[in-house]
């Protein structure tokens, strides 16, 4: 077999990265944005929403249609990225709010075709150690994810307007490099026509159908924290009665889960994909539960405890999809990985929508988040700890 190129996954990582800067670009703005329109709603729960299921629709879509196997995944990546970065900046014209919940929606829609399908080339490029591979690739979609942070920390007063553009030039720039500079791995197989039949067949596979529940409550979490990560901030802000930087610490918050998947991979090929699921659903539950006493803190524990929550609550993603994929069949690969995915983010919907109308608790609500992936504890281990487990 021939040595995969060592550029390979160097440009996979940066074009996880720049694609899906789009994802979260909404969120770093969204207070500006309700302020210039003059909007007596706060608009981020539902415009964090409408990314989800656009998301979840696009999943759906290409899975039915087999998109991602019947298709070149670079080509398809190329072309989505490039539609997501189109109705990413059409926020710019301050739009009126269906038009924005419709952008969001088209946002999350065409990100179907680069979050997943870009496990779909690093599978085809990585048949082996996957885990580590994806390791680095889920790395590089939260670093993106919390990218448009980071630039609105360091906009210096430009206008929010800016967030918007440099993250859907990033975008289009992403799916050019995956077009030219990466191409379809050499393992791909080239999928069939859409059939039910086999979809249910995937999920009568008991560690297939293990290994998905453990994703499902990972998802519960996961999304919920990144999109109320700065209201933690705020509301520390306002009962310890400091400054920090909202969207700064919202930024490293959700940039140390970056870190944590790179060394979740790169102790998966010593300890296995699910035992560093395992360890990872257990800190980030153990987490949300003891946010109840974050707001009474000193300030370098709160942050330090934020940084570690973020730093596991996304560790165990790029291990599950992993442990799918090896026990996917492989001409339906893409589409395994896409109607997971679809149905682990229709859980962020749920997930968002309660921690939402737990408003009432105010500060006190985010031990919601810890359900998930308490759940997943249990069909993880039952992979994680069975005998002869193999390091997959």
């Amino acid at each position: 077999m021939t040595a995969t190129p060592t550029r390979i996954l160097p440009l996979l990582v940066l074009s996880q990265f720049a694609a899906t800067s789009v994802w979260f670009a909404g969120n770093a703005i969204y207070p500006d944005l309700q302020q210039h329109l003059a909007l007596g709603f706060d608009i981020t729960p539902k415009l964090t929403i409408a990314v989800q299921l656009g998301f979840i629709s696009g999943t759906l879509l290409y899975a039915i249609y087999m998109i991602p196997d019947r298709f070149s995944p670079a080509k398809v990546f190329l072309v989505s990225s490039s539609l997501a970065a189109v109705f990413n900046i059409a926020l710019v014209f301050s739009p009126p709010f269906w038009l924005m919940f419709a952008s969001r929606f088209s946002v999350g829609l065409f990100l179907a075709g680069v979050y997943p399908v870009g496990m779909k080339i690093a599978s085809d490029w990585y048949p082996k150690y996957l885990g580590h591979a994806l390791g680095f690739l889920v790395g590089a979609l939260v670093i993106g994810t919390s990218f448009p942070h980071l630039i609105k920390t360091f906009s210096l007063g430009l206008p929010w307007q800016v967030v918007l553009i440099v993250t859907s030039i990033l975008a289009i720039a992403s799916g050019l490099i995956v077009q030219y500079g990466i191409g379809d791995g050499p393992n791909r197989k080239k999928g069939k026509e859409f059939s039910f039949r086999v979809f249910l067949q995937m999920f009568k596979n008991k560690m297939f159908n293990r290994a998905s529940l453990g994703y499902f409550g990972h998802m519960w979490e996961l999304y919920t924290f990144w999109a109320f990560v700065p209201l933690l901030l705020t509301y520390f802000n306002e009962s310890a009665n400091v400054y920090l930087n909202v969207s700064l610490w919202s930024f490293l918050a959700i940039a140390a889960g970056g870190l944590g998947s790179v060394i979740g991979g790169i102790y998966s090929r010593r300890m296995g994909s699910c035992r560093v699921a395992f360890v990872s659903l257990s800190f980030s539950s153990l987490c949300a539960m003891l946010s109840v006493f974050f707001f009474s803190l000193p300030v370098a524990i709160f942050l330090f405890l934020l940084l570690l929550w973020g730093f596991f609550v996304v560790m165990d993603s790029p291990q599950f999809s992993s442990v799918i994929a090896d026990y996917a069949p492989k001409e339906f690969l893409g589409s395994a990985l896409t109607i997971v995915n679809s149905i682990g983010f229709g859980l962020t919907i749920i997930s968002l929508e309660v921690t939402d109308r737990l408003a009432f608790l105010e500060e006190h609500r985010f031990w919601v988040l810890a359900i998930g992936p308490l759940l997943a504890l249990i069909p993880t281990g039952k992979i994680a700890f069975r005998k002869n487990f193999p390091a997959l």
